[in-house]
């Protein structure tokens, strides 16, 4: 194997973490990439993009979903002017299930960038339940509101997605390759959080309301309007029985089955992630 330097955006949050680190497991080089990182890389501020760029082979691409498509058509075209040979973007299944323009306008510019790429499609994360606010802290609480009614959906483990992008960054085969990945089975979020209960000895109450009442809890508590507009978006999806099908982006890339969602509960309980 030869060493290789990745550029990591988003490399301090939920995927790109793990990327970093598994990268390093593997003998590369992670430059870590974020506002708050070492290599200072902010999608608002160009002149951050060069000196993060600067000799990388490869890039994990973690968008701003709020940033204009201009700004990421000049930096995917900035990467490649660098001699980037590959991008593995982070997208979303959702996204493209219900159109997002933007999604879709981002895989189509990674696309056309005239270097190696692929796309990967996870859904909602497991980790959402132990590191995303709008979740975690509830769960904490012993109380949490939900708007998905008896909907399922097949989490997936960010470390399952952290090695189909490590496997896409540092190994040939992915080039080209759009990776839909999602967990090994469908759950409810009652059923999630019955196991999370069972496996810590936590009681956790559970409240389903109205969509337009959980946008207004997410808005209160949580998130600026748009961001909660956007997460009730998901909840609507999944209360419709529109989103609990299952994906095999996991075992096209790594020829293994997805981790399922008791693996990460226990593995999140044992380090204490609910503590």
């Amino acid at each position: 194997m030869t060493a290789k330097t990745i550029l990591v955006l988003g490399g301090t949050g939920k995927t790109g973490r793990r990327v970093a680190a598994q990268l390093t497991e593997r003998g590369h080089t992670a430059r870590v990439a974020s506002r708050s990182a070492p290599t200072r890389f902010d999608w608002n501020d160009d002149t951050t993009w060069p000196a993060a760029l600067g000799g990388a082979e490869a890039v994990y691409i973690v968008p701003d979903d709020a940033g204009p498509l201009t700004q990421f058509e000049s930096f995917v075209g900035l990467a490649t002017r660098e001699g980037v040979r590959r991008l593995v973007l982070l997208s979303a299944r959702e996204w493209i299930q219900l159109g997002h323009p933007a999604a879709t306008a981002r895989e189509d510019i990674v696309r056309r960038s005239g270097v190696a790429w692929t796309l990967l499609r996870p859904v909602w994360f497991a980790q959402n339940f132990s590191e995303e606010p709008f979740l975690a802290d509830e769960v904490r609480e012993g109380a949490v509101r939900y708007g998905t009614g008896d909907g399922r959906h097949p989490f997936i483990d960010a470390e399952d997605i952290a090695a189909v992008a490590v496997a896409a960054l540092t190994e040939d085969g992915h080039d080209g390759r759009v990776y839909p990945l999602s967990g090994p089975r469908a759950l409810s979020i009652p059923e999630a959080l019955d196991m999370i209960a069972a496996t810590t000895g936590r009681t956790i109450s559970r409240v389903s309301v109205p969509l337009d009442e959980y946008e207004r809890h997410l808005t209160d508590r949580y998130y600026p309007a748009g961001a909660a507009r956007a997460v009730t978006g998901l909840h609507e999806l999944v209360r419709q029985h529109a989103d609990d099908h299952l994906s095999d982006g996991v075992r096209q890339a790594l020829g293994r089955e997805p981790r399922d969602f008791a693996d990460y509960v226990a593995t999140t309980a044992a380090a204490g992630g609910w503590g």
